[in-house]
């Protein structure tokens, strides 16, 4: 239907000219004296036209001319793009396949664009450390070592690189250049965090770990075996005094000095250095937070002098306690220890004996044989002393 209506319109402009072109009598007149050129108005219209169509015709010639060079390098520039594209789009295609190789190759062909020379570099530099390729891994990274735009994503791939590796020294100095840069977010805090553990920079570690659980990006077991690992280093360190030992109680938070694995490492660590009555304080402060055989070995190590006020204390306290909780086989070996050491001999016979019918772990089992044999060679009870000291060793064997 459009094309009959155009057709219509067509026919009917051309029968429109011709009926004016006939009716026209007009004459357009040239003169170059002494010449003169006559035409009608008619023709003279027509060659105008034609001129004007032939002029627009030779201008876009002229200028399409002109213009050639510019299409030229625009169509290589772009047809460079599409190919640069092509190769990024593969390298990261082989590169998810796990085709390292292929997925070097298909990067170095995406060098080709400026806007995709960063990425490529680093797809690269991440599938020569796949092939183990160090020495051409830090190169690629060297090439974008100048571009500004990818200074975050190279510092980030060279700090997760070469931790992986195992090198966590050059991995930490990326990570100061990082920080200095004003950068921090939760995956970099995560790399540092794994870069400083592989170092054994155990203070950084648990600066990381509580800024990470801040934002609650540790798993809980992960982030409380960290803490575990680094307070041991903190705390058990052979070459810790009186006084550095304190000084480094003084900087764990609060809600970490009642942990059990916390305390117990730094009571050990006191009763070492024969802090003994800071050792026992801090055991009673996290045994009333948090119940744990560990605390009570801790707490026992800790005991005071025999016939002391603190060493009965101590008793009154376990006492206390054994009224909470009355099948703790741990609490009863510790009440038995203690009256042990205060000679107190029918009470401690009672709660060795109660430790020896509640307990379930071979430790605990050996050391209350140990104590009841040790009692009773007090006492001159030698067949029972050599009773309990073969039942001792037995279970040593179990």
């Amino acid at each position: 239907m459009r094309i009959f209506l155009r057709l219509l319109i067509l026919f009917a402009a051309a029968v429109g000219l011709a009926v004016t072109a006939r009716y026209n009598l007009g004459n357009v007149v040239f003169f170059y004296p002494p010449h003169r050129i006559d035409l009608s108005l008619n023709l003279f219209l027509l060659l105008a036209a034609i001129g004007f169509v032939a002029l627009y015709f030779l201008i876009s010639a002229v200028s399409a001319a002109f213009q050639m060079p510019g299409r030229v390098a625009a169509y290589r520039r772009d047809k460079r793009e599409r190919e640069s594209n092509r190769a990024l789009h593969d390298a990261l295609k082989s590169w998810f396949e796990g085709r390292f190789g292929h997925a070097e190759k298909a990067a170095r062909r995406a060098l080709g664009h400026e806007e995709n020379k960063g990425l490529a570099a680093l797809v690269a530099a991440r599938a020569a450390h796949r092939m183990q390729e160090s020495a051409r891994r830090d190169s690629w990274l060297a090439t974008i070592e100048h571009d500004k735009s990818m200074k975050t994503a190279r510092l980030m791939t060279a700090i997760e690189l070469l931790v992986d590796e195992h090198r966590p020294e050059p991995a930490l100095a990326y990570v100061r250049e990082l920080n200095a840069s004003g950068t921090r977010h939760i995956h970099a805090l995560r790399l540092a965090l794994k870069a400083n553990q592989r170092a054994k920079n155990w203070p950084e570690v648990l600066r990381l770990v509580r800024a990470l659980d801040k934002h609650k990006a540790l798993h809980p077991a992960l982030s409380k075996r960290l803490r575990e690992l680094a307070y041991e280093d903190l705390l058990s360190n052979p070459s810790h005094d009186a006084e550095s030992i304190r000084r480094a109680w003084s900087t764990i938070p609060e809600s970490d000095r009642v942990q059990p694995y916390v305390a117990v490492r730094a009571a050990d660590a006191m009763s070492r250095c024969g802090l003994h009555d800071d050792a026992r304080a801090l055991v009673e402060r996290a045994l009333n937070e948090n119940w744990d055989d560990r605390l009570l070995r801790a707490y026992r190590m800790s005991a005071g002098e025999e016939g002391s006020a603190t060493l009965l204390a101590q008793i009154e306290r376990c006492e206390a306690w054994l009224m909470q909780h009355p099948d703790d086989a741990e609490l009863a070996l510790t009440l038995g220890v203690l009256c042990v050491r205060q000679k107190l001999w029918g009470k401690a016979q009672r709660y060795l004996e109660q430790a020896l019918s509640n307990a379930s772990e071979a430790s605990t089992l050996r050391e209350a044989h140990l104590k009841l044999a040790q009692l009773h060679e007090a006492l001159g009870n030698a067949i029972e002393a050599a009773s309990h000291f073969r039942l001792c060793a037995l279970s040593t064997l179990v």
